[in-house]
C-alpha cells in the first residue's frame, strides 16, 4: 500500500513564508528591484499613496493662514514679525471692512490692490503719491457725488470721518445731487383760484452741506467743487444746476473755519457777483489760502472788486477768474491791487472782456509789480494800445516769465511793438500770440528771442554760479606785446 504524501502543518508553512519573504526582502533591498519593496512599505505606512513628509505645511504657514482667514474678527498684524506681516498683507482681501483696515494697515501695496480693484484707472500722483490717501479721497468723493439730500442718511458720510480724517488732504467733487422732487399734491376743488402763487412753498434745492465733514478733516488742504449734475441725459432741468444762497452761506462758513485750506476751487456753478462777494468775504485774512479758482462762472465787476480786496487781505498766490463777465472797471480794481501786491504770482483773466481800457490798467500795474510771473489775458478784445504798453513793461519787468495774449486783435503794429520790447527782455520764457493778427515775421522773431531766454535760463540752472566777470567769461586773453 502506497503511503500518501505528508501535509505540512500551518505553523511550518507560515515559518517558511516568513523566511522566504525575508530572503526576498534582503535580496531585493540590495538589488535593482528595490522599488517593489518601496511600494509595499508605502502600503504599510499609509493608505494614501501620495502621502509625503515634504508636503506638510510649516506651523508658521498654518498660523498665517489662520490669521488671514479670521482677520476680520481678530485682526492680528502688529504683533507679527516683519516677514510674517508681509505674508499676511499679501493674502488679505481688499474687500475687508474699512473699520478693520483703515487705522491698522499702512502698507501701500495693500491699498494699491484696493484702489486698482475699484477704479481701473488710477493716477496716484494726483494724491501725493500715496495709495492709501488715494483710496480714502476717492471713496469719500464717491459718497458725496451720490448723496441725495433728505434721502441718503448723513451718517453714511459722517461715520467715515474717524477712519479717514488722517489721510484725506483733498476733496474733489464734480457733482452735487439736488433733493428728489416729489409731484405736487392735487389742489382741492374748494381752493380759491385767487390765491397768489407766491404763497405756494417752493421745493428746497439745497445740496449736501459740507460743514460737519470739513470740520472733521484736520489735514484738508484742497477743496475743488462743482455744483451740478453729470450725465443727466434726457432728464435735464435748469434747477439741477443751482448753487443756492443757502449753499453759498454754508460753504462760506465752511471755508472760513478750515484754517488748513490752501486751494479753493468753485467752478462751473453759476456763481454771480453776490455769491462771489459772500464767498470772498469769508476768505479775507485767511491764514493759509494760496489759490482761488472761480473760473467758468458769472462773476462781473463787483465780484472782481471783491477779489481785488482779497489780494490785499490774504497771502493769495494764484487767482483764476477765467471765463467770467469781468470788464474794464473790474480790471481797474484788480490792477490797483496788483500794483501794491507782493504775493500773487499768477493771474488768469482769459475769456473775459476787459478791452484796452482794462488791459492798459493792468500794464501800468506791471511797471511797479515785482512778483507776478504768469499773466493770461487771452480772448479779452485787446488791441494795439495794450500791446504798446506791454512792450514797455517787457523792457523793465524782470519777474514775468509767461504772458498769454492769444485770441486778441494785437495787429501788425502791435506785434512790432511787442518785438521791440522783447529785444531788451531776458526773463520771459513763454509768450502766446496765436490768433492775435500779428505778422508772421514778428511772431517768428519773438519766438527766437524766447528760445534765447530759455537757453540762458537753462544755463543758469545748470550753473548757479554763472555770474562771472566779463574777463573771466571771455577767457584768458593773449598779452599785448
Amino acid at each position: 500500500m502506497q503511503k500518501s504524501p505528508s501535509i505540512p502543518s500551518r505553523s511550518s508553512t507560515s515559518t517558511q513564508d516568513r523566511s522566504s519573504t525575508a530572503g526576498q526582502t534582503s535580496s531585493t533591498s540590495t538589488g535593482p528591484g528595490s522599488g517593489s519593496v518601496v511600494r509595499r512599505m508605502r502600503r504599510i505606512i499609509a493608505e494614501d499613496a501620495e502621502w509625503s513628509l515634504a508636503i506638510v505645511p510649516l506651523l508658521t504657514e498654518l498660523c498665517i493662514q489662520h490669521i488671514v482667514k479670521n482677520f476680520q474678527n481678530n485682526p492680528i498684524l502688529k504683533q507679527l514679525l516683519p516677514e510674517h506681516q508681509k505674508k499676511v498683507l499679501n493674502h488679505l482681501s481688499p474687500d475687508l471692512p474699512l473699520a478693520v483696515t483703515a487705522n491698522l494697515i499702512d502698507d501701500e501695496s495693500y491699498w494699491r490692490r484696493c484702489c486698482t480693484q475699484r477704479w481701473p484707472v488710477c493716477h496716484v500722483d494726483n494724491h501725493g503719491g500715496s495709495w492709501k490717501r488715494m483710496f480714502f479721497e476717492l471713496h469719500l468723493e464717491n459718497l458725496l457725488k451720490h448723496f441725495i439730500p433728505n434721502t441718503t442718511d448723513p451718517a453714511v458720510i459722517l461715520n467715515l470721518l474717524p477712519l479717514c480724517r488722517n489721510y484725506v488732504r483733498a476733496i474733489r467733487v464734480d457733482q452735487f445731487l439736488p433733493p428728489v422732487q416729489l409731484p405736487a399734491p392735487p389742489r382741492g376743488g374748494d381752493q380759491s383760484d385767487s390765491g397768489s402763487e407766491g404763497e405756494m412753498e417752493e421745493p428746497a434745492m439745497d445740496h449736501y452741506q459740507l460743514d460737519n465733514l470739513v470740520a472733521g478733516l484736520s489735514h484738508l488742504e484742497e477743496l475743488d467743487l462743482v455744483y451740478g449734475v453729470k450725465d443727466c441725459g434726457m432728464n435735464f432741468e435748469w434747477n439741477l444746476f443751482l448753487f443756492t444762497y443757502r449753499d453759498c452761506h454754508s460753504l462760506a462758513a465752511t471755508v472760513k473755519a478750515c484754517h488748513t485750506l490752501k486751494i479753493f476751487r468753485l467752478t462751473r456753478s453759476k456763481v454771480d457777483d453776490d455769491k462771489a462777494r459772500i464767498l470772498i468775504r469769508s476768505l479775507l485774512d485767511h491764514p493759509a489760502l494760496e489759490e482761488l479758482d472761480l473760473s467758468h462762472n458769472l462773476i462781473g465787476d463787483r465780484g472782481a472788486r471783491a477779489a481785488a480786496k482779497l489780494l490785499s487781505h490774504s497771502r493769495l498766490r494764484v487767482l483764476n477768474l477765467a471765463n467770467n463777465q469781468v470788464r474794464a472797471p473790474g480790471a481797474h480794481s484788480l490792477a490797483h491791487a496788483l500794483g501794491h501786491n507782493s504775493n500773487l504770482i499768477s493771474l488768469n483773466l482769459r475769456l473775459n472782456c476787459i478791452e484796452d481800457e482794462g488791459g492798459q490798467a493792468l500794464a501800468h500795474a506791471l511797471h511797479t509789480n515785482k512778483c507776478l510771473t504768469t499773466l493770461h489775458l487771452g480772448g479779452n478784445e485787446l488791441s494795439e494800445p495794450t500791446a504798446t504798453l506791454l512792450s514797455q513793461v517787457l523792457t523793465i519787468n524782470t519777474t514775468l516769465t509767461s504772458i498769454n495774449l492769444s485770441c486778441n486783435h494785437i495787429g501788425l503794429d502791435g506785434g512790432k511793438q511787442l518785438l521791440e520790447g522783447m529785444s531788451d527782455n531776458k526773463t520771459l520764457l513763454e509768450f502766446d500770440l496765436r490768433l492775435s493778427d500779428i505778422a508772421q515775421e514778428s511772431e517768428y522773431l519773438i519766438g527766437q528771442a524766447l528760445c534765447a531766454n530759455r537757453e540762458a535760463a537753462r544755463q543758469r540752472a545748470l550753473n548757479p554760479s554763472h555770474l562771472m566777470s566779463p574777463v573771466t567769461a571771455k577767457g584768458p586773453e593773449s598779452p599785448v606785446g
